[in-house]
C-alpha cells in the first residue's frame, strides 16, 4: 500500500479528527485529504509533472508541509525535502543533483529562491503566493498508481563530510519504517498529539507519518523554543515528538522544567546524535521512563536500533550504566551485526563496524553508484558507524569511523572520553578529537563548555580522566569554548573543531 493509499484509509476511518494543525488553523483528516489531492492536480496541470518526477520542498515548519507531502504522492511524485536553515549554495546543490522539477518555497527565503532561479529546469513557486491558493481549487486528483518500490522521499544526508548525497526511499522503505515504530515505540491512538518543533525535512517529519496513518494529529510548532514547547505540552493531551538529544537538554535544562509541566508527556523519541549517559540521567530523574533512544540513519530512515522506555529504568546501577551507554537492540524485523576489515561478523564486545539488512533500507544515493556500492554490500548497509555487540545483542556504539583516534597504534573512542568528561556536572558539552603527531599518530584533544558561571581547571578535567580510563586515553590538549558548533540537525561538527586545531 503506497503512502497516498495509507493516507486515504485513514481519512476514512476518521473523517473528523484532527489531522495536522499550526498557528494558522486546523486541518481534519476529510479535509486535508481532499486538500492535498486538489493541490495534485493543480501541480499536475499547471507544471506537467510525471510520476517519478522530483518536487523539492523548502520551508519553515508548517502545515502546508504536510500537504504537499501526499499530494506529491497521490500522483507518484518524489519529495525532496531540505532544511530552511541551509545555505542558498547548499540547497542549489541539492535541487540540482536531485534533478527536481519544481522546488515549493515560502517567502521567508527569497536568497534560496533567487539561487534556485540559476536551475533553467526547475520550476519556482512560493506557498505564499495566490498562485499556489489556486492550484487547491482544482477538481480533487485520482490516485496515480505506483509500485511499492517506486521512489517516495529523497532524503539528503546531513552533510558532516563533504557533499550531501540523496539517499533513495520508496514507499516499502517508508511503510517498513511506520510498521517498525508501532511495533517498538508505540502505536497511536486518535487524539494523540505529536509536537514538531525539530525540521520536517528529516526525522520529525518522517516520524510523523506512522503517528499520522494512526490517527494522530501533527501540531506544527514552527520552531523549537524551551518555553513555547513547555507551554505546548499543558496545552495538548497525550503528547510526543521526536527531538536531538541538545533540543531535550535545553527543555530539561530550562528553568521552568517541572515534573508537573510534563504531565501530558507521553514520551519524547531522541536520536541523530549520542546522548551521554549523564544528560539521560538528568532527563529521567525529571521526565520518568518517557525517553525512547533510537538509532538510525537517512539511509536506513530511522530504524536500525531501538532502547525502549522502560529499559531506560534498569534497577542494578552497573547494568543501568552499561545499558544507558548503548543503543539498544535491532528493531523489529531488522537484522545488525558489527563486522571487521573483512566484512566478516566479529565475536560479542570486539568493535568494528555496525551494518544493517531490512525492508527499510535504501535503494541506494541518487545518482552516485561508487558511493552505492561503498554502502550497500551484498544486501547489508554499511553504516559507516564503530560499534560492538554484547552476546545478548545489545548494541553499543563508539563513534564514526572517521572520528576514531589512533594513537601510538591504540584505538581511542572520542565519545568514551566524553562520557567521563560530562561526569563533571560543571561541564555542559564537550568533545574530543585527534590531533596529528609526527610522534604518536594522533592524540586527543578536548574542546569543553562549561556551564555558565562554572569554574574548572583543566587538571581536574584530567583527574577526571585518569580515575576511569586509561592513561593514554588522556587529552594532550584542552580548550575553551562557549558553544560547540553544529550543523542544523543539532550534531556536533567535529571538522571545524579539527580546523580549530589547524588556525
Amino acid at each position: 500500500m503506497t503512502l497516498a493509499a495509507r493516507l486515504l484509509a485513514q481519512a476514512a476511518r476518521t473523517p473528523d479528527a484532527i489531522a495536522v494543525a499550526d498557528e494558522r488553523g486546523v486541518w481534519r483528516f476529510s479535509e486535508f485529504h481532499d486538500g492535498a489531492a486538489r493541490l495534485a492536480q493543480g501541480l499536475h496541470e499547471t507544471f506537467g509533472l510525471q510520476a517519478g518526477d522530483r518536487v523539492l520542498l523548502l520551508m519553515e515548519n508548517r502545515r502546508e508541509f504536510f500537504g504537499i507531502l501526499f499530494a506529491c504522492w497521490q500522483r507518484g511524485y518524489a519529495v525532496v525535502p531540505v532544511n530552511s536553515r541551509l545555505h542558498p549554495k547548499e540547497v542549489l546543490h541539492i535541487a540540482s543533483n536531485a534533478g527536481a522539477r519544481l522546488a515549493l518555497t515560502s517567502d521567508r527565503y527569497p536568497e534560496v529562491t533567487d539561487a534556485l532561479r540559476a536551475l533553467p529546469d526547475c520550476a519556482l513557486l512560493s506557498v505564499d503566493q495566490p498562485a499556489y491558493a489556486a492550484l487547491l481549487q482544482s477538481a480533487p486528483s485520482p490516485m496515480i498508481p505506483v509500485g511499492d518500490n517506486a521512489l517516495a522521499w529523497l532524503f539528503y544526508t546531513s552533510g558532516t563530510t563533504g557533499r550531501p548525497k540523496g539517499a533513495m526511499l520508496s514507499h516499502r522503505n517508508l511503510a517498513f519504517m511506520c510498521d517498525a515504530y508501532d511495533a517498538d515505540i508505540g502505536r497511536a491512538a486518535v487524539g494523540d498529539t505529536q509536537l514538531h518543533a525539530a525540521p520536517l525535512s528529516h526525522g520529525a517529519g518522517l516520524y510523523a507519518l506512522p503517528h499520522l496513518f494512526a490517527g494522530g494529529r501533527q501540531q506544527v510548532l514552527g520552531h523549537f523554543d524551551p518555553e513555547y514547547m513547555l507551554a505546548s505540552l499543558q496545552t495538548f493531551k497525550a503528547c510526543s515528538f521526536f527531538a536531538a538529544p541538545t533540543m531535550v537538554m535545553r527543555l530539561v535544562n530550562h528553568p521552568q522544567a517541572t515534573p508537573e509541566r510534563f504531565s501530558n508527556l507521553k514520551f519524547i523519541v531522541y536520536g541523530g546524535a549520542p546522548m551521554y549517559v549523564a544528560d539521560l540521567q538528568k532527563a529521567l530523574a525529571l521526565l520518568g521512563p518517557k525517553l525512547y533512544q533510537l538509532y538510525g540513519q537517512g539511509e536506513s530512515p530511522m530504524t536500525i536500533t531501538g532502547l525502549a522506555q522502560p529499559l531506560h529504568q534498569v534497577a542494578d546501577p552497573q547494568e543501568r550504566q552499561r545499558v544507558l551507554s548503548s543503543c539498544g537492540y535491532a528493531r523489529t524485523a531488522v537484522a545488525v551485526a558489527v563486522v571487521g576489515d573483512d566484512g566478516r561478523p566479529l565475536p560479542a564486545g570486539e568493535i568494528g563496524e555496525i551494518v544493517t539488512r531490512s525492508p527499510a533500507l535504501m535503494a541506494g544515493y541518487w545518482g552516485d553508484e561508487a558511493a552505492t556500492r561503498a554502502a550497500l554490500k551484498e544486501g547489508w548497509l554499511h553504516t559507516g558507524d564503530l560499534g560492538a555487540l554484547r552476546e545478548d545483542g545489545l548494541l553499543t556504539l563508539h563513534d564514526r569511523s572517521k572520528d576514531m583516534i589512533i594513537s601510538g597504534g591504540s584505538n581511542v573512542y572520542p565519545r568514551e572520553i566524553e562520557e567521563v568528561l560530562l561526569r563533571d556536572a560543571r561541564v555542559l558539552e564537550c568533545a574530543v578529537v585527534g590531533r596529528p603527531d609526527t610522534e604518536w599518530g594522533e592524540l586527543p584533544v578536548a574542546f569543553v563548555v562549561p556551564v555558565p558561571g562554572a569554574s574548572i581547571e583543566f587538571a581536574e578535567l584530567e583527574a577526571l580522566v585518569l580515575a576511569h580510563l586509561a592513561r593514554f586515553k588522556r587529552p594532550r590538549e584542552w580548550h575553551w569554548l562557549d558553544v560547540l558548533p553544529k550543523n542544523n540537525y543539532g550534531k556536533v561538527v567535529k571538522g571545524d573543531l579539527r580546523k580549530l586545531l589547524l588556525s
